[in-house]
């Protein structure tokens, strides 16, 4: 079998940023994956798992209500390694050009009263989530630049 473009990649090589992951042409339009690296893979343990569960709920909730880029969200979610996430979005663009909105996601976790969708009827595993752990996280990146 054939390995799949994002096994083929030299994690050996990748550092915390935004990285575009691959651009696909789908029913006449373009979506593109970000790779949104918060650890280097091998090298720094994987994020918790439950603040990577409570990073998911928090930023996918910031992303899909964002007034300006609420249309272009296809997907946010975790990596399976556990040292970053996945942006999906509509259109193609550098990651520059959403570095902005990456940093205000993250930023928005320290506001962050509540991880919100964490209920039987809302989450599949609504007990597992870390708000304190996945502040650390975020701060830990938007603020590697700092």
């Amino acid at each position: 079998m054939n390995l799949i473009p994002s096994f083929s990649v030299d994690h050996t090589a990748i550092i915390p940023g935004i990285f575009t992951s691959r651009v696909d042409e789908v029913g006449g339009g373009v979506i593109t994956t970000y790779d949104v690296r918060l650890t280097r893979p091998n090298r720094e343990p994987a994020v918790d798992v439950a603040a990577m569960h409570s990073l998911e709920h928090i930023i996918a909730t910031f992303l899909r209500n964002d007034p300006d880029w609420k249309d272009e969200i296809i997907y946010w979610g975790p990596m399976g390694c556990l040292t970053g996430f996945y942006l999906i979005l509509k259109g193609s663009r550098a990651p520059r050009e959403i570095y902005d909105l990456i940093l205000s996601a993250f930023r928005s976790v320290e506001a962050a009263q509540e991880v919100p969708g964490t209920t039987p009827k809302n989450c599949g595993h609504y007990l597992m989530h870390n708000l304190g752990m996945a502040k650390w996280y975020a701060a830990k990146f938007a603020f590697f630049d700092s």
